[in-house]
């Protein structure tokens, strides 16, 4: 099986360089997407607890403050993530070179110019959009030329999830505009089931591959196409029934189907080395929170004292934002010729930082729902800490040329 992505051998070296921000694709991506993690749930917990308002009702009357903030961790974070990954991926899929220097400076130009705006005068909510839209675009041309160039048609269906995130982040836009009245509740659905299963599938192409690499034990990892067709079959039917019948009974089995099935195969994904790694565990234990969102997704529809918003959250932190960081972290390390099995001392409190934002936001309003607001600054506080030491850490990493002096 072809990996997901490679690490590049060694090649002819270049001039001594100083700052290598622009190299690649992962570099600019991963700080911003770490360092606007902070800075936009920071802002959203000044609004939340009414110290200073992100989003006032003036500024966009047709979107709430939770869908802003919803939006710019999905369509904000997430995408820069996935924009990071992909430009590297490709490169390694295909041998072709992708955005670096003035162009790839050029798409951050968008994306951070977009997020400024929504954060600081949500109001241009057209300036947002057109430079969030060409983002998008600009993206899906650099991702796709470079794979329709060799013909790796396989790698079409991570694509396709790229360009119904752009139609989502579209319609999103429609109802900020005051277009449309109901697009931002497909968008936002749109874009946590699409950045769920775009993590499902990278990893069932890498995980197993990573844990047969890393563990000290001899381990072949076993894996079963049925359930890989089974999974993405009621992924695209539970975002299908969410967006149009909505039907409460479909929801719960899809989402308990989905859990099990995923549950099964990460059982036999298990090997107990893998507990001595923390790029691995981490990785593991965040595939294991999706799974716990759909059984409490699923759960919901059968207990009224289990809201949505529980499920939705194990989904978003947990799955979404621990899996983001893990894999940031191994790219980076990989990618600039480091040792992946040797990483920063201080990734495991970063992943445990984000396992106990999730945990507490997650268990404490089932456990104690009187404490909710207290779950949801724990939450945040640990998300802040997480990202946090990520960007401080993993800066110099991101910046500075590669330490075997190759490109990249």
């Amino acid at each position: 099986m072809q990996p997901l992505i490679q690490i590049s051998p060694p090649s002819r070296k270049l001039p001594v360089q100083r700052f290598a921000l622009w190299n690649l694709g992962f570099r600019p991506f991963f700080l911003l997407a770490a360092g606007f993690a902070v800075l936009s749930m920071t802002a959203w917990m000044t609004g939340y607890f009414q110290l200073w308002p992100p989003l006032s009702p003036q500024a966009l009357p047709t979107i709430s403050p939770s869908q802003w903030h919803a939006h710019e961790m999905l369509y904000g974070f997430a995408f820069a993530v996935i924009a990071g990954f992909l430009l590297t991926a490709v490169k390694n899929w295909t041998g072709i070179q992708t955005l670096h220097g003035r162009p790839l400076l050029g798409l951050v130009a968008c994306w951070a110019i977009a997020r400024s705006v929504m954060l600081i005068a949500p109001g241009q909510i057209l300036v947002a959009a057109s430079f969030d839209l060409v983002f998008n675009l600009w993206l899906i041309f650099a991702v796709a030329q470079p794979i329709i160039k060799v013909k790796q048609w396989r790698q079409l269906g991570v694509l396709s999830k790229i360009i119904f995130l752009t139609m989502g982040n579209l319609a999103f836009y429609t109802q900020a505009l005051g277009w449309t009245s109901n697009g931002a509740h497909a968008a936002l659905w749109i874009g946590l089931l699409l950045n769920v299963s775009l993590i499902m599938v990278i990893s069932r192409r890498i995980l197993p591959m990573f844990i047969e690499r890393g563990v000290k034990e001899e381990v072949t990892l076993k894996n079963a196409a049925w359930i890989d067709r089974l999974l993405m079959v009621c992924l695209a039917a539970l975002l299908i029934n969410i967006l149009t019948m909505n039907t409460e009974i479909l929801n719960a089995v899809l989402g308990l189907t989905i859990s099990l099935s995923a549950g099964f195969r990460l059982w036999r994904w298990h090997t107990p080395g893998i507990w001595q790694v923390p790029l691995l565990w981490s990785f593991y234990c965040g595939l294991w929170l999706i799974n716990l969102g759909f059984l409490l997704y699923a759960a919901s529809f059968l207990a009224p004292h289990l809201p949505v918003i529980l499920a939705i959250h194990c989904w978003a932190i947990g799955g979404i934002g621990l899996i983001t960081l893990a894999m940031m972290a191994r790219v980076a390390l990989g990618h600039t010729g480091r040792n992946i099995h040797t990483p920063p001392r201080s990734v495991s409190w970063v992943f445990g930082l984000l396992i106990f934002a999730t945990l507490s936001r997650v268990s404490l309003p089932m456990l104690l729902p009187e404490f909710y607001r207290l779950s949801v600054l724990l939450a945040a506080s640990g998300w802040i800490a997480a990202f946090t030491l990520f960007t401080i850490v993993y800066w110099p990493i991101l910046s500075k040329p590669r330490i075997d002096g190759t490109p990249g």
